[in-house]
C-alpha cells in the first residue's frame, strides 16, 4: 500500500485517471493530494515564484478530479477566483493563463455556475496585458453568455450580467478628465500596479455591443448600458459609444464580411499541405476553387479587367476529366471580353483544342471544347489562329449533332467578324460581298463607331401613329406598369411654371402626347400616307421621347415580324438566323435574364441527345406511369370471384412447371413407395369415392 501510495503522488495523471475510474477507491490518494495542496497555497500566497510549477499541476489535477468530490473541493473555485482578483498583478503569466483555463474548465463540468464564472472574469478584461489571454476571457465570455440563452433567454444570468456591466461603465462618471486625451485622474495605483484609465467601461460598452450584434441581447437594457457611456468622461468610451447609435459598426461589420465573402486560394492550398491529408479534401478544396474561379471571372468579364495570371492560372485545370470542367470552362468564357489581349488567350485556345478536339475523345467532349472556343472567340475573335480554325471547322461534316452544330456556330461567328480568316469557299455569300465592298474587321483596341439610329424604330413611330386612337397618357401608364419611378407629387404643379426657351430655330418635339404630336407641323420628308420614300432616314423617335420597356418590347414584335415577311420573301438563312437571335431576345426579355455576359454550363455544353435526368425528374416520371394504375399486388385468383382472395395451394400446384413437379418430394415418395402403402393409398382412395357417391 506504501509503494502505490508514493508511486501515485509522483504520477498525478495516473491518479487523475485512477479516480475518474473508481473515485471512492482513491478517496485517500486525493485527500492526501489535497492536503499537499492546501499547504503549497499558502505559501504560494506568500511567495508566488516558489514551486509555481508545482502549484499550477496541482491546481489542474484538482479541477479535473473536482466534480467527483464536491463536498471536499467545495471552496477550490474560491480559492482560484481570490488568486486572481487580490494577487494578479503578483501572478506570472503562466500561472494566470492556468488560473484562468481551470476556472472555466470548472464551468464546463458544473461544479461552478456561470454568474460565479463572469465574476472573476470581467474584472480580469481591463487588467490583463495578454492580448493572447484577453481574446481567450472575452471569448469565454460571449461563448457563455450565448450558450445560457441559446434555447430560451435565461433571464436571471441576463439579469447579473447586465448589472455587473451597468456598475463597469457606472464606475467612473464622477471621475476628473486630466489632459486633451479624455484620461481620468489616476487616484493611486492599483493592486496591479496600473491605472484606471476607463477600461472597466470601455469593455463594458464593447461586450454589450457584442452581444446585441449578435442578436443575444435585444432588449432595453443593453441599449442603456451603451446610452451611458455616452456620457462617459473618457474621450474613447463616448466614441464607441457614439458609433453603436450611428451605426458605422453595422456597415464595418458588413464590409468585413464582404471581403470575406471570397476564398482566400493561398490559405487553401496552404491548409491543404499542413494539415492531415484526407479522402475528401481534395473535392472540397476544388469546390472552393471552382467557387473563387467562376467569382473572379464574373468580375473580370462584367467590369472588363484584365487579370493576366488568371489565365495562365487557369491553363492546368483545362482537361477533360478534370473534375467539373463544365464550370471551369464556364468561368474562362465570362472573363474574356474585348479589351483582353489575343496573346494571352492564344495559348489557352490551342489548349483547348488539344484537350477537347481530338478523335481520342468522346463526341460530347469535342462539342464541349468547339463550344468553349466559340464563347473565348465571341468575346475576343483575335485569339484564334487561322490553321486552328480551318481544322475546328472542319468538324461540322461530324455524324455526331452536338459537334455539328458546335463547329457551324465557329463557322458563322466567323463569317461575321473576321470572314477574312476563313477560305474563300466558306465565307458565304454575304460576307463575300462585305469583303469585296471593303469591310474589315476592326483590329485589336479599336471601338466601332457610334451608333445613330435603331433598328426598326420607323416601324415604331408608325405603329403609334396608326394607334392613336387610344389615349396615350393611359398608354404611357400601362407602359411603366410594374416599374418602379421615382415621382414627385407637385409634378403637374411644378410643370405649369415652365417657360418656353428659344431652341434657335431648332423645332424639337418634346410632348408625350399622340394627340399633340399628330397636331404638330410635320417636316416635309414624312408623307401623310404613312409611306416612307427614304427607308435610310434617321428616325427621331429616340430623341424626342423617352422610350419605355413597352415600347421596347413592341420594337421587337415589329422585328419580329419584319424577319418573318422576309423569310417568306425568300430571304435565305441570314434572315432565318437573324429571325432565331430576334426570337431568343425576346424570350430573355421576358425572363428578365442577363444580356449575354453570364453563360451557363448549357451552353458549353451544347445540345445532346439526352441529358441524364436528376432526382427529382426521375421520381415525377415515376409518379405519372402510376397514374390509372390498380395498386401493386397480383390479380391471380381474384379476376373471377365475387370476393377478393388468393388461389387455392391446389391450383398453384396445378400450374407448376412439370420439371418442378418431377423433383417434388410428393413425387419421389410415390416412386420409393412400397407394396404395402399402396395397397393402403388405394383403399381409401376407394372408400373416399364410395362416400363421396352415396
Amino acid at each position: 500500500m506504501g509503494g502505490r501510495g508514493v508511486l501515485l503522488t509522483s504520477n498525478l495523471p495516473q491518479l487523475q485517471n485512477l479516480i475518474k475510474r473508481d473515485p471512492v477507491s482513491y478517496k485517500e490518494e486525493f485527500l492526501q493530494q489535497w492536503n499537499h495542496y492546501d499547504s503549497i497555497r499558502q505559501i504560494f500566497q506568500i511567495n508566488p515564484d516558489e514551486q509555481a510549477q508545482h502549484f499550477r499541476e496541482l491546481v489542474s489535477f484538482i479541477s479535473q478530479v473536482a466534480q467527483c468530490y464536491p463536498k471536499e473541493t467545495k471552496d477550490f473555485p474560491s480559492h482560484l477566483s481570490t488568486l486572481l482578483l487580490e494577487n494578479y498583478g503578483t501572478l506570472t503569466p503562466d500561472t494566470r493563463k492556468t488560473l484562468v483555463q481551470n476556472l472555466v474548465m470548472l464551468r464546463n463540468k458544473d461544479v461552478i455556475t456561470s454568474i460565479e464564472l463572469l465574476k472573476s472574469l470581467f474584472p480580469l478584461l481591463p487588467r490583463t496585458t495578454s492580448s493572447t489571454l484577453r481574446a481567450f476571457i472575452r471569448k469565454t465570455i460571449l461563448s457563455d453568455i450565448r450558450t445560457a440563452n441559446l434555447r430560451t433567454k435565461n433571464h436571471k444570468l441576463n439579469r447579473a450580467v447586465q448589472a455587473m456591466l451597468f456598475t463597469m461603465v457606472e464606475r467612473g462618471m464622477d471621475a476628473e478628465v486630466v489632459g486633451d486625451k479624455g484620461k481620468l485622474r489616476s487616484a493611486g495605483p492599483t493592486s496591479d500596479k496600473t491605472a484606471n484609465n476607463g477600461e472597466d467601461a470601455m469593455w463594458a460598452v464593447i461586450l454589450t455591443k457584442e452581444l446585441w450584434r449578435k442578436g443575444i441581447w435585444t432588449d432595453a437594457k443593453p441599449v442603456s448600458i451603451v446610452a451611458l457611456g455616452c456620457f462617459h468622461p473618457v474621450m474613447k468610451v463616448q466614441s464607441a459609444s457614439i458609433h453603436f447609435f450611428l451605426g458605422s459598426d453595422d456597415e464595418k461589420e458588413d464590409s468585413d464580411d464582404e471581403d470575406d465573402e471570397g476564398p482566400d486560394v493561398r490559405a487553401l492550398h496552404h491548409r491543404r499541405e499542413v494539415n492531415k491529408k484526407r479522402r475528401g479534401d481534395d473535392k472540397k478544396l476544388q469546390k472552393q476553387l471552382n467557387a473563387a474561379k467562376k467569382l473572379l471571372s464574373r468580375v473580370m468579364g462584367a467590369h472588363k479587367l484584365c487579370v493576366l495570371s488568371f489565365y495562365t492560372y487557369i491553363v492546368k485545370y483545362l482537361t477533360y476529366h478534370q473534375l467539373r470542367v463544365p464550370s471551369i470552362l464556364v468561368a474562362l468564357a465570362q472573363s474574356v471580353h474585348d479589351l483582353t489581349p489575343p496573346d494571352a488567350l492564344t495559348p489557352v485556345v490551342q489548349k483547348l483544342a488539344a484537350e477537347f478536339v481530338h478523335p481520342g475523345v468522346g463526341s460530347e467532349v469535342i462539342a464541349a471544347g468547339i463550344n468553349s472556343i466559340r464563347e473565348v472567340c465571341r468575346r475576343q475573335p483575335w485569339a484564334m489562329e487561322e490553321d486552328l480554325l480551318g481544322d475546328l471547322i472542319e468538324y461540322r461534316r461530324s455524324r455526331d449533332k452536338a459537334v455539328t452544330a458546335a463547329a457551324r456556330g465557329l463557322l458563322q461567328l466567323y463569317r461575321e467578324v473576321n470572314p477574312g480568316m476563313l477560305k474563300r469557299r466558306e465565307r458565304g455569300k454575304d460576307a463575300s460581298i462585305g469583303m469585296s465592298k471593303g469591310g474589315q474587321p476592326l483590329p485589336f483596341g479599336h471601338s466601332a463607331d457610334a451608333a445613330v439610329d435603331i433598328e426598326g424604330l420607323m416601324k415604331l413611330r408608325e405603329e403609334e401613329r396608326s394607334s392613336a386612337n387610344n389615349d396615350g397618357e393611359d398608354d404611357e401608364a400601362a407602359a411603366w406598369e410594374g416599374w418602379d419611378v421615382e415621382t414627385d407629387s407637385d409634378s403637374e404643379s411644378e410643370s405649369e411654371g415652365w417657360i418656353d426657351v428659344d431652341s434657335e430655330g431648332d423645332n424639337v418635339e418634346v410632348s408625350d402626347s399622340e394627340d399633340e404630336r399628330e397636331s404638330a407641323p410635320k417636316p416635309p420628308g414624312e408623307a401623310d400616307a404613312g409611306i416612307d420614300p427614304n427607308p435610310n432616314r434617321i428616325s427621331t423617335l429616340a430623341t424626342t421621347k423617352i422610350l419605355t420597356p413597352a415600347d421596347f418590347a413592341l420594337l421587337n414584335d415589329l422585328r419580329i415580324q419584319a424577319a418573318t415577311k422576309a423569310i417568306e420573301s425568300g430571304g435565305g438563312s441570314k434572315a432565318k438566323r437573324k429571325l432565331e437571335a430576334l426570337e431568343a431576345n425576346k424570350r430573355a426579355m421576358q425572363t428578365g435574364s442577363s444580356d449575354g455576359t453570364f453563360i451557363s454550363e448549357n451552353d458549353i455544353l451544347g445540345s445532346r441527345k439526352k441529358a441524364k435526368a436528376d432526382y427529382a425528374e426521375r421520381i415525377a416520371s415515376i409518379e405519372k406511369g402510376r397514374e390509372g394504375r390498380e395498386k401493386y399486388g397480383s390479380l391471380k385468383g381474384k379476376k373471377n370471384k365475387e370476393s377478393p382472395s388468393s388461389s387455392t395451394n391446389r391450383e398453384k400446384a396445378r400450374n407448376k412447371p412439370i420439371m418442378m413437379i418431377l423433383s417434388s418430394g410428393a413425387v419421389r415418395g410415390k416412386k420409393k413407395a412400397s407394396l404395402r402403402e399402396k395397397q393402403q393409398k388405394l383403399r381409401a382412395h376407394i372408400e373416399r369415392a364410395k362416400k363421396s357417391y352415396h
